[in-house]
Formats: structure tokens, C-alpha cells, sequence
């Protein structure tokens, strides 16, 4: 009873957060800009080839939105997954315990009988929630927006298959579900260097810092050795859900990679948070 309560208990406090309102504000006016963007472009008589993924499918996605506006949701997250999404949940998740010991309440919610690793737990459990939210931010905003302003109908897949517009949103929101679940390892790393620091400002800064080096390695091709170890590396594989069949091949390789991310760090959380001397 007393565990439920802790985790409906951080999930509102995160989500009420004015900073978590306004994160998920500026992540879903991306795709409505990207939107207005394209309609411009077109309507000048011009093409639009923006992105820029690793596997050449972010131009592709993006230069048939004014065919079919679903393909804006697909456009949308592949431009906010390189940097804004990830960059969203450092924040909130390197301030998720440095953040209460900075505010001086981490002593006062351990007084309560959750202990330590029920408090760890529902902090992470709220993170990994707004990894969820925000990628369905800017899903549900470039799906409203691609609906307002391009045409719906049958989608052709990066295979050459044409599906219906209703399979098209199945396989719309399978890409939502693999891109939310790719946050996972950056979320994971963000909580294990809020455990150590007790200042928020700190730790959202040093996960943010993280997050720029990694990407930075991943595309430094002399350290290609260690590109398919970085939590960055496959997350655009979910491009692979767009063929026929599926090529579940880097998808795999994404989710396991990020699973074990959240092994090996939430393991470290743990050992750390529990073992931590809480004076604030």
C-alpha cells in the first residue's frame, strides 16, 4: 500500500513540475515547427530533405510528409532522438535525487518506511515515465500537426510495401514504443550521477555532458570499435520497423543495449544510494 503510494506520489510531483510541463512544451513544438516548416517549403515550390540519421532513412522520412503527414511523427522523432528527447530526460533525471538534496526534502522522504531502495525505485520508475511522455509528446503533436496541414491515406514503407493508413498508425506507434524504451539507457545513467552529487544543477549538467561526449564518440570514426557499446549508437534502428517484413535485427540490438545499460547502472544507483551518507 505504502509502495503504491510512493510511486503515484513521484509520478505527480515529477509531472507537475513546471520544468517537466515545460520540457514536454518545447519537445512537441518541434514537430508542429517542423511541419509549418515543410508546408512552407512546398508551397514555394521547393523540397524538403532536412535530418540527418546515421542510416540515410531521417531525409527519406521526411521528404514524403507531403505525401502522407504520418510521416511527420516518424520525421519528428528522428530529429528531436539525436539530441532534444535525450537531452529532456537528462535533466529530469539528473535531478531526480540530486535535485531533493539540494532542496534539503531527501532526508525527510527517508524518514518514511519506504527505505532507500523503494525511494530509488520510484524515482527511476517516475524518469522512465517521462521518457514515455515525452516521446508520445512529440508523436501526438506531429501526428495532429501532419493531420492539419498534409494529406492521411496508405503508407508506403521504406521497403516499397504499401500498407493502410490503420496499419501505418500500428507501426507509428511500435516506433513510439522503441524510441521511448531507447531513453531507457540515458535515464538509467542520469539517476546513477544524481546519486552522486547533492547538487541538482550539477548532475543535470554533468548527464547533459555525458550525453554530448557520447554522441560526439559515435561519430569519430577511428573509435568504431566502441560505437556499438555507446547507448546512442542503434537508436535510430527503429527505421527498421518501417519495411517489410521487419528487420528486427538493430532493434534488438537497441532494446539489449539499453537493458544493459539499466543493469549495470541501476545496479551502481543502488549500491551507491544505499550506502550514501544523507545529511540534506
Amino acid at each position: 500500500m505504502w509502495t503504491l503510494a510512493l510511486f503515484r506520489s513521484e509520478l505527480v510531483t515529477t509531472f507537475r513540475r513546471w520544468r517537466t510541463l515545460a520540457l514536454l512544451g518545447v519537445l512537441a513544438a518541434v514537430p508542429v515547427l517542423v511541419g509549418i516548416a515543410v508546408k512552407i517549403e512546398t508551397r514555394d515550390g521547393g523540397t524538403f530533405g532536412g535530418g540527418g540519421g546515421n542510416d540515410g532513412e531521417s531525409p527519406l522520412f521526411f521528404t514524403q510528409i507531403t505525401n502522407n503527414g504520418l510521416f511527420l511523427v516518424f520525421a519528428s522523432l528522428a530529429a528531436t532522438l539525436p539530441i532534444f528527447l535525450p537531452m529532456a530526460i537528462s535533466v529530469v533525471a539528473g535531478d531526480s535525487i540530486a535535485g531533493e538534496a539540494s532542496a534539503g526534502t531527501l532526508r525527510y522522504l527517508l524518514v518514511a518506511p519506504a527505505g532507500r531502495t523503494r525511494l530509488l525505485l520510484a524515482k527511476f520508475t517516475a524518469v522512465v515515465a517521462f521518457c514515455a511522455a515525452a516521446t508520445l509528446a512529440v508523436a501526438g503533436a506531429a501526428l495532429a500537426t501532419g493531420a492539419a496541414l498534409f494529406p492521411l491515406g496508405d503508407v508506403t514503407l521504406i521497403s516499397g510495401t504499401r500498407i493502410s493508413f490503420g496499419d501505418g498508425l500500428v507501426r507509428a506507434l511500435a516506433v513510439a514504443g522503441v524510441v521511448a524504451l531507447s531513453l531507457v539507457g540515458v535515464a538509467t545513467l542520469g539517476v546513477f550521477i544524481s546519486t552522486l552529487t547533492g547538487s541538482g544543477i550539477a548532475a543535470m549538467a554533468a548527464s547533459v555532458g555525458l550525453l554530448v561526449t557520447v554522441q560526439i564518440v559515435d561519430t569519430i570514426p577511428q573509435l568504431h570499435a566502441v560505437h556499438p557499446y555507446l547507448f546512442t549508437h542503434y537508436w535510430l534502428s527503429f527505421a527498421d520497423l518501417l519495411r517489410d517484413p521487419v528487420s528486427w535485427d538493430g532493434v534488438l540490438k537497441n532494446l539489449g543495449l539499453q537493458g544493459l545499460y539499466a543493469a549495470v547502472f541501476g545496479s551502481a544507483a543502488w549500491a551507491r544510494f544505499t550506502a550514501k551518507d544523507i545529511t540534506a
